[in-house]
């Protein structure tokens, strides 16, 4: 018997449903699907201090479940001091399982936990059924450890979907129970 992660069950007994009928598709093909996850720290401090690469690497690692690897600088900025091949940042890209298993935990117990939370921006679609949105803090995650931090640091988190319109996408992650400013699009 193979592991299904909770939300991917609930997406494929309620959300999918719901959507077909929404928007008629002809194929189950055409449902919108979440296909991809991607998290990404930009350390700007990295040019001064290299540790912080790895630093922040274990931390993304601890958040995704999956190792984070990092990214290096594709042009020199002399104002910002930065050489191409310097480490600038981390990323991960989360598939299968571990995305519906960091949707579920990003749903139900990270966002809960801002501060003065009133829901995400509904404004953050690029066009082509994309989701993309920054964190402030990476210690909203209950994975780290408080008493290991040395900076606080944000993170962008976008969502890549098959959907072709952003009022597709929107359905989609309003239906997966992303809490929105403002519901009623």
């Amino acid at each position: 018997m193979s592991y299904t992660p909770r939300l991917k069950q609930f997406y494929d007994a309620t959300v999918a449903p719901k959507l077909n009928e929404q928007f008629g598709y002809t194929s189950v093909m055409q449902i919108p699907r979440v296909l991809k996850v991607c998290l990404n720290q930009g350390i700007g401090d990295a040019t001064q201090d290299k540790k912080l690469v790895d630093v922040y690497r274990e931390e993304l690692t601890t958040i995704a479940g999956q190792k984070a690897v990092g990214t290096i600088a594709k042009k020199s900025v002399s104002n910002f001091k930065l050489r191409e091949g310097m480490p600038i940042g981390v990323r991960v890209t989360l598939r299968r399982e571990r995305m519906w298993e960091f949707l579920d935990r990003l749903i139900t117990v990270t966002l809960p936990r801002v501060r003065d939370f009133q829901g995400v921006n509904d404004k953050s679609f690029d066009g082509r059924g994309n989701f993309s949105m920054g964190v402030t803090e990476q210690i909203i995650f209950p994975e780290i450890d408080l008493d290991k931090i040395t900076k606080i640091n944000g993170m962008d988190i976008t969502i890549v979907t098959s959907a072709k319109t952003d009022a597709e996408a929107f359905a989609l992650l309003k239906e997966l129970g992303i809490p929105f400013k403002n519901q009623n699009k």
